[in-house]
């Protein structure tokens, strides 16, 4: 068995793959420049003569690391069998194809905790009108004033897979009331109430955080769009850590300068990175981040255990964790 990967990932986490490998298996990695060896080998590989079986998309990758040759092998690959990521969303168009042609396709839930974190922050950033501080504190004004106790919010979480559920998690912790929305509900989600997608318009009105933590998919590309927008709450926050394709960023433009919502913090946008130009960096209701609430020091290795865990599920022919199938992309 031949398994695709960084020689960064393999370097970082050998104890926990080699453990997990058969022991005929040799690794294929991809080294910063690009280059392709088989680990332990000074001989550069072609990589037309690679047939990997299993290929694990590490965040490395995404660092500068050698993206266009990994994608570039393992589209041509007609011997890949499996394919990991270490992302949670499959909205690119490569990973429909990949299934397509019989790959079976995993991607990771580990980005949970940090986006979490940052969702808390932005909430409470807004909340506590943070910005009146810093802005005092540039000019050296000694100025107090209220703001609001979380305890004393309702929040509405749109998608509750594991990154939504982390973000319910703390949110409660701090006692905020926590609605989620899900198509199919499992009767135990960390949510002080449960809502169907249908019935969003319906919360918005009595929402003081809206956080789309779903998908883009064909059922969920463009939800907020200018109707959407008109029922949310006057001084409510929006914070977007899905998918850009999810918002009307036109609409959401008028509806900033309506107050409804009075601010949306937005991890991503409709293209990345995003335009110079775009209006979306000025306007002084947006706070914008560049795709950067899932960056926390242990994503690194829940993505090794997460890869370790299923490849040995795969050796042995069992299932496998966090299996995408067309269904999916089509949800």
């Amino acid at each position: 068995m031949d398994l695709l990967l960084t020689s960064r990932a393999l370097d970082d986490h050998r104890d926990l793959l080699e453990a997990a490998a058969p022991p005929a298996a040799r690794w294929l990695v991809f080294d910063a420049d690009g280059t392709l060896r088989i680990d332990g080998s000074a001989d550069v590989l072609d990589p037309r003569d690679a047939a990997p079986e299993v290929a694990w998309l590490t965040s490395d990758l995404f660092d500068d690391g050698p993206m266009r040759q990994f994608f570039g092998l393992v589209t041509r690959a007609a011997s890949l069998r499996w394919f990991q990521s270490s992302a949670a969303g499959f909205d690119a168009p490569v990973f429909g194809q990949m299934l397509r042609r019989g790959v079976r396709l995993t991607s990771s839930h580990i980005s949970g905790p940090p986006i979490a974190d940052f969702v808390l922050r932005a909430a409470l950033d807004h909340l506590q009108d943070a910005d009146a501080w810093r802005a005092a504190a540039a000019e050296r004004r000694w100025e107090r004033h209220d703001f609001v106790e979380m305890g004393s919010t309702r929040w509405l979480v749109i998608g509750l897979g594991t990154i939504g559920r982390e973000i319910a998690v703390r949110a409660r912790a701090f006692g905020a009331h926590v609605v989620g929305v899900r198509r199919s509900p499992e009767g135990h989600e960390p949510v002080d109430a449960i809502a169907r997608p249908d019935e969003v318009l319906g919360l918005l009105p009595e929402s003081d955080v809206v956080v789309l933590a779903t998908p883009a998919t064909a059922g969920t590309t463009g939800m907020v769009d200018a109707e959407l927008l008109r029922h949310m709450r006057a001084g409510s926050v929006l914070v977007n850590i899905g998918r850009g394709a999810l918002v009307d960023e036109a609409a959401l433009l008028s509806a900033l300068d309506e107050g409804r919502p009075a601010r949306a913090v937005l991890d991503v946008t409709a293209t990345e990175p995003l335009p110079a130009d775009d209006p979306l960096w000025t306007h002084p209701r947006v706070v914008l981040t560049p795709h950067s609430s899932a960056l926390g020091d242990g994503r690194f290795r829940r993505a090794a255990e997460t890869f370790a865990q299923n490849l040995e599920r795969y050796v042995v022919g069992g299932p496998l964790l966090h299996e995408v199938t067309l269904d999916d992309l089509d949800g």
